[in-house]
């Protein structure tokens, strides 16, 4: 399991542990931080829309097109941070790993 920082929409943060190897979506939804997941993680909704800690966002792999291009879309993009929790495959060094969940679109 790896402990990442979590930032809810309402400004309340809680750590939580995510399973190495599961995605990001899944712990963010099944632990009630208000994340739909509508798609099931297909890369086709951007209800997983996450705004990663600045710091983050170097660190993990670059979104793919696909993701680039939905992110790109949404009101509160922020090139910077936003990613797709969906597209976030949990690995033992994002122990740390700090976001907030971005506001509803």
């Amino acid at each position: 399991m790896t402990r990442i920082l979590v930032t809810s929409r309402d400004g309340k943060q809680r750590e939580v542990d995510v399973r190495d190897g599961g995605i990001l979506m899944e712990t963010l939804r099944d632990q009630g931080f208000g994340v739909e997941a509508i798609c099931g993680g297909q890369c086709a909704c951007a209800t997983c829309h996450c705004l990663l800690d600045a710091s983050w966002f170097p660190k993990l792999d670059p979104p793919d097109a696909d993701e680039s291009e939905l992110l790109e879309s949404l009101e509160h993009f922020n090139p910077e941070r936003s990613r797709l929790a969906c597209q976030i495959a949990v690995t033992p060094d994002m122990a740390g790993l700090s976001l907030q969940v971005a506001p509803e679109e």
